[in-house]
């Protein structure tokens, strides 16, 4: 049975889960409203409200975020693992700035052991938790 988690508070197993090695998806809304969905790697940071996911400035799911305007584009994150599953959702925005560029790839590093390749073109995309749910 899924339940809901508050995302700022997950309980002790959701966290756990966010922070073992696992390949995720990430949903942005095309301009015409139907759902690109592409594997990427993801972080989650509770006592930040945020998730991260590392791109590349001209790729399609950032352009998918920024194409929604300044409010941010309602998105969402998943990843499986067999019955476990679990979910994040929210708003999520473009950042450019070093220091949020690189708190990204260090919390990528962290979790996926491996130190992402340089890449000048690098943006973060930030979600703004709303929503988590899964299934343990």
């Amino acid at each position: 049975m899924s339940h809901s988690v508050d995302p700022a508070a997950p309980d002790a197993a959701y966290l756990s889960f966010w922070r073992e090695r696992h390949l995720c998806t990430l949903t942005t809304p095309r301009p015409d409203g139907s759902p690109h969905v592409v594997p990427v790697g993801v972080t989650y940071d509770p006592e930040a409200g945020l998730a991260r996911v590392i791109a590349n400035k001209a790729s399609t799911k950032v352009a998918n975020v920024l194409a929604a305007g300044p409010d941010g584009a309602r998105v969402a994150v998943c990843q499986v693992a067999g019955r476990r599953w679990a979910t994040l959702e929210g708003r999520a925005h473009v950042r450019t700035e070093p220091e949020r560029i690189a708190e990204a790839e260090r919390r990528y590093a962290e979790r996926y052991e491996r130190t992402p390749s340089p890449n000048p073109a690098r943006v973060v995309i930030e979600i703004e938790l709303e929503r988590a749910m899964g299934r343990g």
